[in-house]
């Protein structure tokens, strides 16, 4: 189970989470979502960072899709989960990298993996883009066409 994930595992029963198991769902800072009020916005107790999506949050929706045989669907959480880690600006040279055309090589994408897996313990976004390397390979997507 992923580093941040909660002890129980959730199932479709707990979905949505806000409306059955609220007290599951924080914020980065550790608010609980019923502090999470216009009031609290307004007086500055609640700022962005209490907003943004978390990686527990990613997790446990990974947990649901698992639950109801979404394997694929929990694949794209658990992978968006370790994007919280990247900076913007990391997402976006990551993306533009990704576009056919883009990458110079192979070695590129590894390059970009395994900064990944090394620096930002995001190993399945890593294999992610190992396995668009061999794709783009097989397929010629590396020249420039743009």
């Amino acid at each position: 189970m992923p580093h941040n994930a909660p002890n129980k595992r959730l199932t479709a029963k707990d979905y949505p989470i806000a409306e059955n198991r609220p007290e599951e769902v924080t914020g980065s800072r550790g608010k609980p979502l019923a502090s999470l009020t216009m009031e609290a916005v307004l007086s500055g107790e609640v700022s962005m960072e209490d907003l943004r999506i978390t990686p527990r949050a990613l997790e446990q929706q990974a947990q649901i899709s698992k639950s109801v045989g979404r394997s694929t669907l929990a694949g794209n959480f658990e992978r968006a989960a370790e994007m919280t880690r990247l900076s913007q600006e990391e997402i976006m040279a990551i993306y533009e990298l990704l576009r056919p055309g883009r990458a110079a090589s192979k070695d590129s994408l590894l390059d970009v993996a395994q900064r990944l897996r090394d620096e930002q313990d995001a190993p399945l976004l890593a294999d992610f883009i190992e396995e668009a390397a061999r794709f783009y390979e097989k397929r010629g997507l590396f020249r420039k066409r743009y």
